[in-house]
């Protein structure tokens, strides 16, 4: 047999989604927050893999899981730039870069104890007013937070 140095380190997924370049020092985050431990579903998580972009970064494949928007905005709060590869026969099929969404809803808390939403049975709304820095704004009572500081509802 043939000594393949490029072989995969992790196997492949007939069907489902592969979460792909998270930094390695968010993989931990990631994985609690999608609530991983709760799945059914066969779950690959690989960490501290070898990755030219990253140096070392985390992987999680996920069998016969598609994600939903709500989920992948979660995602983008802790770790951006991630590639969500969806897989379906063996095959991706789709193959997207998460981007953190202009508007978040009903997913980060307000800090602000006067804000109508930590009052009110109603979601909470932040708007993205500086990607690069990750600064997001309360729809409601105006209040910027960096996204190394929210708290997810």
């Amino acid at each position: 047999m043939k000594d393949n140095k490029t072989a995969m380190q992790v196997t492949a997924l007939c069907n489902g989604t592969v979460i792909d370049h998270i930094p390695a020092d968010k993989l931990f985050a990631v994985v609690s927050l999608l609530n991983i431990p709760e799945m059914k579903s066969n779950v690959t998580i690989g960490y501290n893999l070898n990755s030219k972009k990253l140096g070392k970064k985390g992987l999680i494949k996920v069998a016969d899981k598609f994600f939903t928007d709500d989920e992948v905005n979660r995602i983008s709060l802790v770790a951006p730039n991630v590639v969500l590869n969806i897989i379906h026969d063996y095959k991706v099929v789709e193959k997207r870069e998460v981007r953190m969404p202009d508007n978040l809803c009903n997913i980060v808390k307000c800090s602000n104890p006067n804000c109508i939403t930590n009052n009110e049975p109603m979601p909470t709304l932040f708007h993205l007013v500086n990607r690069s820095e990750g600064t997001l704004k309360c729809h409601y009572c105006e209040k910027e937070k960096n996204v190394k500081d929210i708290e997810l509802l």
